[in-house]
């Protein structure tokens, strides 16, 4: 693999994913919506092309064919946020997702990389369970997975490879979004009183450094048709993820548990396991989540 288009390129994970490609001798076409980037720096291997991907015939007039060998996509719009109960946003997403995989047929791509979430889970837990009311907030991993349905016959249908990882939860320096490890930090920032559910709940999270190097592990080496979790390697109960961000971060403050009330889906252990991306492509993670929240919490201060 040596070239590569990325969408949602100054994204936060999209922009860490354009560098470690750099870094690995790649070529990127680094396709964004903003006239400027603001996340990515100018690099002799890297083309940077302004580019609403719901304009499909602009991409195909704009990007030389049978150049790129590999495309991963990224963009998707209201991935946090109350935009995530949008479901116009969500469909919408699914269906520019579609329309980006036949982009890459007709540029000569051998393979698509798309960007699915641990969302898809919890949201098919939440909706086949009997009697649930799922909340609004599930609209966004259900964007998800039917961009990941159509995604994968269609992808059968024109003769593409499909390859779909899968993100827990990424957090990292550079994401400003109002996600929970974010949320909390800004709270020990903040001096704020730091209260949670009862935190039994099973969960994960990994760095973002670590998910750039997933995707392109995954790009490289995934096998067609096969889905890849991206995660820390060491899921568990929500309450040990936030003594591990306290110890390292707020050492003198202690947790609150309880308080608020859990209104989501506890996902088995076994959803979060990365057995399959260690297997096939040889990923590791590398940052802790001691270590994770650290530096993210040092960047947010100057924020």
């Amino acid at each position: 693999m040596n070239k590569v288009i990325i969408t949602g390129a100054d994204g936060f994970i999209g922009s860490y994913t354009v560098k470690y490609f750099l870094e690995q001798g790649n070529t990127v076409l680094a396709i964004d919506i903003r006239e400027i980037p603001h996340r990515l720096d100018s690099h002799k291997n890297m083309t940077y092309m302004q580019c609403d991907i719901s304009d499909t015939t602009a991409m195909l007039e704009k990007i030389p064919h049978g150049t790129y060998d590999v495309f991963i996509h990224f963009a998707w719009a209201g991935s946090a946020g109350t935009a995530r109960e949008d479901y116009n946003f969500q469909m919408k997403n699914a269906l520019n997702t579609v329309e980006c995989l036949k982009v890459a047929k007709e540029l000569g791509c051998m393979r698509f990389v798309g960007a699915g979430s641990i969302m898809e889970y919890e949201m098919e837990a939440a909706i086949h369970a009997q009697g649930s009311r799922p909340g609004m907030g599930y609209i966004y991993g259900m964007g998800k997975h039917i961009a990941h349905c159509m995604c994968k016959s269609i992808a059968v249908n024109i003769g593409i490879d499909l390859l779909w990882p899968m993100i827990t939860n990424a957090y990292g320096v550079g994401e400003l979004s109002p996600r929970f490890v974010n949320t909390t930090l800004r709270k020990i920032i903040n001096g704020e009183l730091l209260q949670f559910t009862a935190a039994t709940q099973n969960y994960d999270f990994v760095y973002v450094t670590d998910v750039a190097k997933a995707f392109y592990m995954v790009s490289e080496k995934g096998k067609p048709f096969c889905e890849y979790m991206i995660g820390s390697g060491n899921a568990r109960p929500l309450k040990e993820f936030i003594f591990e961000m306290q110890h390292s971060c707020a050492p003198n403050v202690d947790p609150v548990f309880g308080d608020i009330p859990f209104t989501g889906t506890n996902m088995h252990l076994n959803t979060f396991d990365i057995t399959s991306i260690s297997q096939d492509c040889g990923f590791k993670p590398e940052i802790s989540f001691a270590e994770g929240t650290q530096r993210t919490m040092e960047w947010l201060k100057t924020t």
